[in-house]
């Protein structure tokens, strides 16, 4: 029997047989009524990692997926379940009356140091793995001492946000504030850099001169840059930090520049550019961009997008030598013998192999390729990781089983990935793709099974098919090829 439910505000819900089953806006706020198993619950309608509207996301039992980054929250809890959401949502009950709704975000509980306690876990990196490690080690009632020291100046920040919006400020992007460290008990030290750690004796000597014992020890220091010669003449910018990014944003105005790199992070830097730079030029190792990860024929499409709009390619080429005048760069030479005009030259980090931690060097047994040891540098797998390592420093053993889950933005356009697409046959591809008003979903296929997906302007699909990868519930490749879109759910 449908029945009218008030909350607070003037807004009425109708109950209905779906599961989800309706939004209000309460002010400045709107809450999520879900049905499940015959109960029923309110939880935050804002992702608590962007704002999305869960409600345009996709839900499994009792799990509301993110339609934008794919966080997943449990909606009878509101409790965070996967990244890259950092915080929880508010759960309100559900019954007739007026209630006040004041809170978009919610922090699970944690605990603090508790004295007499002698038991260190030394945290080296500042990014999304350490963070995450610290708050899980204090949501698991750890007691002991929690030190996370980074070369950066900064508090631990959203790294995903400064290829996409170059002169931020830092404040903006900070994920956590000084006080929320202090009253856990996080010690975080800044600009403090490892330069050795002794393994048998459990000890880190920092650039200070400072030597620091550990019980136990998490390794998330990022990846190392381009080597070649000329790389120390001005206008040579690496992009790590906030101040990075807005010293590149001030540099290319109006400038030609180079870019060396066509991962995610180079062609947002590309996109960004485009109309604030006289030229872009991108240099890539591989023949289209995100070969390793998106594959040739999306590679291809956006290439196609930058191409439009005046970005210029060298693909299957690599930097050699940087030549300058007076001290700042003025050519670019690549291995084909091309010489390239440039005013300021962007590279992106590259990955130290052989590494195992947390984070962009992290290798890891991937339960979605049958634990096969894989390498993905990507925000929401570095806070997965990072968990894993709290909950298995307590001997807590947790395997990882998140999907990967990625974007990017061109044009002011997001492209969602989900999967592990490597060793692919072949791609199912849905909509248009040739044209600017581009909407196109991939479906990549191996031994007939849907492996990944890639989606442009296709909200939720990608979700749709994380939380199935999710599930272990196959998706064939004659559901992938078929136009009933029954094979997405999931429930």
């Amino acid at each position: 029997m449908d029945q009218n439910v008030k909350l607070s505000g003037n807004v009425d819900i109708l109950i209905t047989n779906m599961t989800i089953i309706q939004i209000m806006d309460i002010g400045r706020h709107s809450v999520l009524l879900t049905r499940c198993d015959g109960k029923y619950s309110a939880i935050s309608n804002q992702c608590s990692h962007y704002g999305a509207p869960l409600s345009k996301g996709v839900i499994s039992g009792h799990k509301v997926r993110c339609p934008w980054h794919g966080s997943c929250f449990n909606a009878l809890t509101g409790d965070l379940e996967e990244f890259p959401g950092i915080d929880s949502l508010p759960c309100h009950k559900v019954q007739t009356g007026r209630y006040d709704i004041r809170h978009q975000k919610r922090l699970q509980r944690m605990g603090a140091a508790v004295p007499g306690v002698n038991h260190t876990v030394l945290l080296l990196g500042g990014g999304a793995a350490s963070l995450i490690c610290a708050e899980t080690l204090r949501q698991e009632n750890y007691g002991g001492r929690i030190i996370m020291a980074s070369r950066d100046d900064l508090l631990p920040y959203d790294k995903t946000r400064l290829s996409k919006v170059m002169n931020v400020l830092s404040d903006t992007i900070v994920l956590r504030r000084k006080e929320f460290f202090q009253q856990y008990d996080i010690e975080v030290w800044l600009q403090k850099e490892a330069v050795s750690v002794d393994t048998e004796k459990k000890t880190v000597t920092f650039d200070d001169g400072l030597v620091q014992s550990y019980d136990q020890l998490l390794l998330s220091t990022g990846s190392k840059g381009l080597d070649v010669p000329g790389r120390k003449l001005d206008n040579i910018k690496m992009l790590e930090t906030p101040e990075d990014a807005r010293q590149i944003h001030a540099a290319s105005l109006g400038c030609n520049i180079v870019l060396v790199g066509t991962s995610f992070v180079g062609m947002e830097v590309a996109s960004y550019m485009i109309d604030k730079a006289s030229s872009i030029t991108v240099v890539g190792s591989s023949d289209m961009p995100y070969q390793n990860t998106l594959g040739r024929e999306v590679g291809k499409i956006t290439m196609m997008m930058l191409l439009e709009k005046g970005v210029r390619f060298y693909m299957n080429d690599h930097v050699t030598e940087i030549k300058g005048v007076n001290g700042k760069v003025k050519e670019v030479v690549l291995k084909s013998g091309n010489v390239i005009p440039a005013d300021v030259l962007i590279y992106m980090r590259t990955n130290v192999p052989d590494v195992f931690c947390a984070g962009d060097l992290a290798s890891f047994p991937l339960a979605l390729a049958k634990n096969q040891l894989v390498n993905i540098g990507h925000w929401q797998m570095a806070q997965a990781q990072g968990r894993i390592a709290a909950l298995n420093m307590l001997k807590k053993t947790t395997e990882l089983t998140s999907v990967p889950y990625y974007w990017t933005i061109l044009q002011g356009r997001t492209i969602r990935y989900a999967g592990y697409g490597e060793g692919y046959t072949e791609i199912v591809m849905k909509g248009n793709y040739e044209f600017e008003e581009r909407k196109f979903l991939a479906l990549y296929i191996k031994n007939d099974e849907v492996i990944a997906a890639v989606g442009l302007d296709y909200d939720p699909v990608v979700s749709a098919v994380a939380e199935r990868l999710l599930s272990g519930k196959v998706i064939t490749k004659k559901e992938a090829q078929s136009d009933d879109p029954s094979w997405l759910q999931v429930s």
